[in-house]
């Protein structure tokens, strides 16, 4: 699932409407492109905005995985300093305003962070009256734009991805299988998208209500939908907290064959790793990061620390890792919306990513399979972007 992903619009109302409904909004204060300049001789101030102070012990967890992150990505800068000042946002919006209104005041150029949509929406408006530029951990996409740009894994990027695996197998004529509520209305939208950015179709959609009855009762539409529209893949949004284990296994047993018409997911089926042992999630094909890079990071991080990272945690590496690289090519416009969207993009911690124009992200993404209760990878993350962001 993705957990972070929580409906919010970039306005100064704190508004809050269906995420399925929200265009892309953005702060109102600059457009992309702008952002202070910086003094790159001199060591960098950076903001990190982490949930620490919410009382949450997993906001806890969270807040010291960024934090750990970040600082082991600032010792593996060669020749780049940069001073990161630390500020608790206790994963409160308004909380997440002062912070980042007093991490200006102390010079901070950019901000890293914060994690929820709402508290980086505040951030991002406070930011914007003095011309910095936030990389947020969140992965909503309705909060990005302006000077606020995610770092979190989009339903977009991953629908772009499987869509055009899918269009080059064969199996490009997909059935959208969603719930009714906003995270999967905002899968369903990411999909009809992204089949229309790629040689993909859409042929027919299905939602549910999210209840165990429900999903039962929508087998026999899925499965007539399919058949009846010539659908070559179902496309699902369900997580594997949801509905997924339930439409894996029945749907089979319904008649979809998942041998003819190929299963697949905009969620990862390999967390946690008992969904490997469902019987209905074999050969399906859902889109994860680099897997070896990934472990890499991991096992780094774990011999540094003392325990594995949190899923989220390397995303303030990648800010950091994207910091630093524009600073180091020595100019002073390195932290503007123009220089953090350059079209070649960055290398994080689970492979390449890009920062694009309206806020959002693109990432290199592997496709893979299950296979006798095993993750295999059958098509590689890309190791570089061909051509620039759009």
């Amino acid at each position: 699932m993705f957990a972070f992903f929580k409906p919010t619009r970039k306005v100064a109302l704190a508004a809050i409407i269906a995420v399925s409904s929200i265009a892309l909004a953005a702060c109102d204060p600059i457009s992309t492109g702008g952002g202070p300049t910086i003094n790159t001789s001199k060591p960098v101030p950076v903001a990190l905005l982490v949930p620490r102070g919410s009382g949450q012990p997993g906001d806890e967890v969270l807040a010291q995985s960024l934090e750990n992150a970040a600082r082991m990505a600032i010792a593996d800068l060669q020749g780049i300093q940069i001073d990161l000042k630390v500020y608790n946002t206790a994963a409160d919006a308004q909380t997440a305003a002062t912070a980042a209104t007093q991490a200006v005041s102390d010079g901070a150029r950019i901000i890293l962070g914060p994690l929820y949509a709402e508290a980086a929406n505040a951030a991002g408006v406070a930011a914007a009256k003095r011309n910095v530029n936030v990389l947020a951990f969140s992965n909503n996409s309705a909060i990005a734009g302006g000077n606020v740009y995610i770092l979190g894994a989009t339903y977009d990027n991953t629908a772009r991805r499987l869509a055009s695996y899918a269009a080059r197998q064969g199996k490009g004529n997909m059935l959208v299988v969603s719930g009714n509520d906003a995270s999967g209305q905002a899968g369903r939208n990411a999909i009809q998208s992204a089949a229309a950015a790629t040689s993909a179709n859409v042929v027919g959609s299905v939602s549910y209500e999210l209840s165990q009855q429900d999903v039962i009762n929508s087998i026999p539409t899925i499965r007539d939908t399919a058949a009846s529209n010539g659908a070559t893949s179902v496309f699902m949004t369900a997580t594997t907290a949801g509905a997924l284990p339930l439409l894996t296994q029945l749907l089979p047993e319904a008649g979809l064959d998942p041998a003819t018409t190929q299963y697949m997911g905009l969620t990862r089926w390999d967390i946690p790793a008992q969904t490997l042992a469902l019987p209905g999630v074999q050969g399906g094909w859902f889109a994860l990061p680099d897997p070896a890079k990934a472990a890499q990071f991991r096992d780094r991080y774990s011999a540094t620390y003392g325990s594995a990272p949190h899923s989220v945690g390397g995303l303030a590496y990648d800010g950091i890792a994207a910091i630093g690289a524009l600073v180091g090519a020595g100019k002073s416009d390195a932290l503007t919306g123009a220089a953090l969207t350059q079209g070649a993009g960055f290398q994080g911690v689970s492979g390449i990513f890009r920062l694009r124009p309206d806020g959002t992200n693109e990432r290199g993404l592997a496709v893979a399979t299950i296979q006798e209760q095993k993750v295999v990878v059958i098509e590689p993350a890309p190791s570089s972007f061909s051509g620039a962001g759009s």
